[in-house]
């Protein structure tokens, strides 16, 4: 066959994306698609048209048409296929068949198109392989992401310790000016004779007294906030430090008591946190077979408090699959292989404060089917009707997990209303998407197995794929589990909180 062009427009005649494959004026691709509104049959279930030289095959897509444009002597059987898979491809990538969506991702899907067609011949890929070419990066990409990445972390660190040398120099000169003036039998006394900056200045006039500013000390505190910019930039740092995620104890003055030099600094105490951390990637051929399967792990720790700054943390590792484990470049390595303790190299330095550490990680690769922890299991059969039997069952291989709120999202064909049989759990048919979503609250060893059987009309069995699996978990796939955690001087334990979670970064059956 030859195909001349591919668009997508409104019934009413407007062309939305237009990609056209052979040598083509656009005064001639533009007559084409301007004449096919008014060459559309009324009252046939016809899905194709012909003129004197071209052949129009069309498909409603709600309010819109995917549009191919052929020659006459193409095949027609293989133009509906085209026309098919051209169908498929709009809406894995908009999220809605709106006018205004499809503009926003008219580059995709021209991409998209140039991939099913090359210079008017049909290429022989399916949906998955389309997804795969288009979503391609290139090494260079992937550099350049990863010098970037690490210039805005080592801005992030420059910008954190400026700000922490900013707020303790406005602290120490706070105490200072504080001292010199509520030190001195009158009043507030001459700013000339005064030790500290003028930002150190407002902030003594702000506070309470019974005793009222002179007009001197006010003209004072105009300069002050005039020409002071150490607040404006401590302000200025902990504003943007906020903005991007980073926690910030910002001091604060409590009212100052009759007879005090000297005000209180107030701190948010925080008790010792530990998160351990999960993600899988898991990719499995719906003919069974795992393409990839990775599970990346992270623990982080979090200390509120300067007196809990010297610790260890005890952990116990049941894993038996060769999980490969790296630990901070400043944690003892001979503490954990021996005791299986997370601690300092110098045991007399503290743990940072006030940010979320990561002290282990590991990661574990395999191909291996029995480390997939929930195996999905896809039958369609077409029937001689042109519809589909789905049959999907899981099981849940580890069964030391449990999983909560369990998705399986299955794609259908565009306008399919499936027939719904047995069912565990419950299902959401969510017709804008164009899938079937079944939803299980919870999945342990007492469950570990189900399934879900549908009928879907007109479709056939490559439009079930991919199907994508979405879960929480409390438990750890790693067998990694933080039992305790003790102080460094007399291995007392510590008031601490821990939590553990599971998740899939990708889990897809292809």
């Amino acid at each position: 066959m030859v195909l001349i062009a591919a668009a997508v427009c409104t019934k009413a005649g407007k062309t939305i994306v237009s990609r056209q494959f052979v040598e083509m004026t656009k005064a001639r691709i533009e007559g084409l698609l301007a004449a096919f509104p008014k060459l559309i049959p009324t009252g046939t279930q016809h899905t194709f048209v012909e003129t004197d030289s071209v052949r129009y095959v069309y498909q409603p897509l709600e309010r819109l048409y995917t549009l191919l444009i052929t020659t006459k002597a193409s095949n027609i059987l293989e133009d509906l296929e085209t026309l098919r898979l051209f169908a498929r491809v709009i809406p894995e990538y908009c999220k809605s068949l709106e006018e205004n969506v499809i503009v926003e991702n008219a580059f995709n899907l021209i991409f998209a198109f140039d991939e099913i067609v090359a210079l008017g011949y049909r290429e022989s890929v399916n949906l998955s392989q389309i997804r795969t070419f288009v979503e391609m990066d290139s090494h260079e990409e992937r550099v350049y992401q990863a010098v970037r990445q690490t210039q805005e972390r080592e801005a992030k660190l420059k910008m954190r310790e400026k700000a922490k040398e900013l707020q303790r120099q406005k602290l120490e000169s706070m105490k200072r000016g504080i001292k010199t003036n509520f030190g001195t039998s009158g009043g507030f006394g001459s700013s000339s004779n005064s030790s500290y900056t003028p930002s150190t200045t407002v902030d003594v006039v702000t506070a309470p007294s019974e005793t009222k500013p002179t007009s001197h000390a006010i003209n004072t505190q105009k300069r002050g906030m005039k020409l002071g910019s150490k607040g404006k930039d401590v302000e200025s740092f902990v504003d943007q430090l906020k903005s991007e995620g980073e926690k910030v104890i910002t001091p604060t003055l409590n009212n100052i008591q009759p007879g005090s030099k000297t005000p209180t600094i107030k701190s948010d105490i925080d008790d010792v946190h530990l998160r351990l951390e999960e993600k899988l990637i898991v990719r499995i051929g719906r003919d069974g077979g795992v393409q990839q399967f990775e599970v990346l792990g992270l623990v982080t720790l979090h200390i509120g408090n300067e007196k809990w700054g010297r610790i260890r943390i005890q952990l116990e590792n049941k894993d038996t699959r060769g999980v490969q484990l790296q630990t901070h470049p400043q944690v003892d390595k001979e503490l954990f292989k021996m005791r299986s303790q997370i601690g300092l190299k110098q045991a007399g330095k503290p743990f940072p404060l006030h940010s979320d550490v990561g002290v282990l990680k590991w990661r574990l690769q395999s191909n291996d089917e029995s480390f997939v922890p929930l195996l999905i299991n896809c039958w369609p059969s077409e029937a001689g009707d042109g519809s589909c039997d789905v049959n999907i069952e899981y099981e849940l291989v580890h069964t030391n997990l449990e999983l909560a709120d369990v998705n399986i999202t299955i794609p259908l064909p565009i306008g399919c209303s499936p027939s719904v049989g047995e069912c565990d759990g419950t299902y959401t048919h969510e017709s804008r998407k164009n899938q079937l979503i079944w939803n299980l609250p919870f999945i342990d060893s007492t469950n570990k197995t189900g399934s879900l059987e549908f009928n879907a009309p007109r479709a056939v069995s490559s439009d079930f794929f991919p199907l994508v699996v979405t879960f929480t978990s409390k438990t750890s796939y790693a067998s990694i589990k933080i039992v305790d955690v003790l102080l460094v001087d007399d291995d007392s334990p510590v008031k601490h909180s821990a939590e553990a979670v599971l998740y899939p970064e990708k889990y897809e059956i292809i």
